[in-house]
C-alpha cells in the first residue's frame, strides 16, 4: 500500500495533486556582494558568517547531491519507478536533515512540540499556518523527531518552482475576507480551501488517508520573515509547534462541509495564537503535554551530527573529484545539460517520473487483465 505524507501550506495549493511524487531537492542561494572577512556589506546591512554558511551548505549540498547522488539513479526511473522513488526518497531525506542540523546546532534554535503525536506508519495530510516565509523548512525540525522526512511529500503551485515565496499575502488575505464577508485575521491568513478539498477527496477515493494533522507554528521571540533575514543571522531562537490529530472518520465528507471544517481550524489557530502571544508565549497548558517522539533526543542529536559531518565533507570531496579527474568533469557537464534541457522540454523531472509511473501502472493493469481472461 502506498505510504506518503502531504503538506498543505496555509491554503496555497492550487495545482492538482500528482500521485507518488516528491519535491526535488532545491535551495535558494542569494547573490553575494562585497566579501570582507566573514561579513558582507549589502545595501548597508551586515551578513553574518552563520547566515552565509547556512545558505552555502544548503546550496552546495543540494547542487552536488542532485548531480552525484540522484543523477546515477536516473536510468532506474525508466526500469522500475517504484525502486527509483524509494531510493531517491532516502537520498532526499538525508539532505532534509541538514537544515535541521544547521538550524539547531549551528544557529542555536530551540524546538518545542506539544499536542497530539503522529501514529507511526499512518498516512496523513498536514495543514499548517504561516508566520514567516520559512515555515515550510522549519517544519522538518518537527518531522525529523517522528521519522517522517523520507515519507514527506510537498505540493506547491507550479509558479513557486520559479519564484519561491509569498508576495503581499496579508493584504490579499484581507481582500479575500472583505470579498467573502469574513472577519480579518491578525495572526493567520485565510485558507484557500480548493486545493485542500481536492487532495483530501482524491486520497479518500483511493483509501489512502488515515488522518489530518493540524499544526500551529509560533515564534515566542524573533520571527525571521525572508531568506535575507537568515543571511543576516536573524535565525529564530525558539520554534513552537502544536499538533492536533483528526482521524479521517471524524472529518466531513461533502465538499462544502470540508471547506467549512478547514476554515474552522483556521479560526481556532487565530485564537490559539492570540493566547500564545498575549499570554505566556507557550502552547503548554493544562491538558496539553509534550508529544512523545518516535526518536529520543540522543538519537536526534546523532542524526544531526552525522548530517553536518557528511554534508560538509561531501561537497568538498566532489570538488576534489572534479579537479582531479576528467571523467568527473564530463559527467558533471552532461548532467547539467540534462537537467536544463529536461526542464525546458518537459517542465520538470517530477513530470517525467509521473509519466513513467503511469505507464508502468497501465502495463501492470493490462497484464493482470490478460492473465484473468486466460
Amino acid at each position: 500500500m502506498l505510504s506518503f505524507k502531504l503538506y498543505w501550506s496555509n491554503g496555497c495549493l492550487e495545482q492538482q495533486w500528482k500521485e507518488n511524487r516528491t519535491s526535488a531537492v532545491s535551495a535558494v542561494l542569494l547573490t553575494e556582494a562585497r566579501v570582507r572577512s566573514y561579513v558582507i556589506k549589502e545595501t548597508g546591512a551586515m551578513v553574518s558568517w552563520k547566515g552565509m554558511y547556512f545558505a552555502l551548505a544548503l546550496f552546495l549540498g543540494s547542487f552536488f547531491g542532485s548531480i552525484f547522488m540522484l543523477g546515477p539513479f536516473l536510468p532506474l526511473m525508466f526500469i522500475s519507478p517504484a525502486w527509483y522513488r524509494w531510493i531517491t526518497d532516502c537520498i532526499v531525506a538525508t539532505w532534509l536533515t541538514l537544515p535541521v542540523a544547521l538550524l539547531e546546532m549551528v544557529c542555536g534554535a530551540k524546538v518545542v512540540v506539544t499536542g497530539d503525536g503522529f501514529v507511526p506508519g499512518e498516512r496523513s495530510v498536514i495543514i499548517m499556518n504561516h508566520r514567516t516565509r520559512m515555515d515550510w523548512m522549519f517544519l522538518w525540525n518537527c518531522l525529523l523527531r517522528y521519522s517522517y522526512l523520507r515519507l514527506e511529500k510537498i505540493c506547491l503551485k507550479s509558479s513557486l518552482k520559479s519564484i519561491p515565496g509569498f508576495d503581499n499575502t496579508k493584504a490579499r488575505s484581507n481582500e479575500f475576507a472583505e470579498k467573502n464577508g469574513l472577519k480579518k485575521y491578525e495572526y493567520v491568513l485565510h485558507p484557500r480551501t480548493t486545493g485542500f478539498t481536492f487532495v483530501v477527496e482524491r486520497l479518500r477515493e483511493g483509501d489512502n488517508l488515515d488522518a489530518i494533522h493540524d499544526i500551529t507554528v509560533a515564534y515566542p521571540q524573533n520571527i525571521p520573515q525572508t531568506e535575507k533575514h537568515l543571511l543576516k543571522g536573524n535565525f529564530p531562537k525558539e520554534i513552537h509547534f502544536h499538533v492536533q490529530r483528526y482521524p479521517i472518520e471524524t472529518v466531513p465528507t461533502s465538499k462544502e462541509e470540508l471547506q467549512l471544517w478547514c476554515r474552522q481550524r483556521w479560526e481556532e489557530k487565530e485564537e490559539r495564537l492570540r493566547h500564545f502571544y498575549e499570554g505566556g508565549r507557550s502552547f503548554s497548558a493544562a491538558g496539553q503535554s509534550l508529544v512523545p517522539p518516535c526518536k529520543s533526543e540522543l538519537r536526534v542529536l546523532a542524526v544531526k551530527c552525522a548530517s553536518l559531518l557528511y554534508w560538509t565533507v561531501f561537497p568538498l570531496g566532489m570538488l576534489a573529484l572534479l579537479y582531479l579527474y576528467s571523467f568527473a568533469q564530463w559527467y558533471f557537464a552532461a548532467m547539467i545539460v540534462f537537467f536544463v534541457v529536461q526542464q525546458k522540454i518537459f517542465g520538470g523531472l517530477e513530470l517525467i517520473e509521473l509519466a513513467c509511473h503511469q505507464y508502468f501502472k497501465k502495463q501492470q493493469k493490462f497484464h493482470d487483465t490478460k492473465v484473468k481472461i486466460n
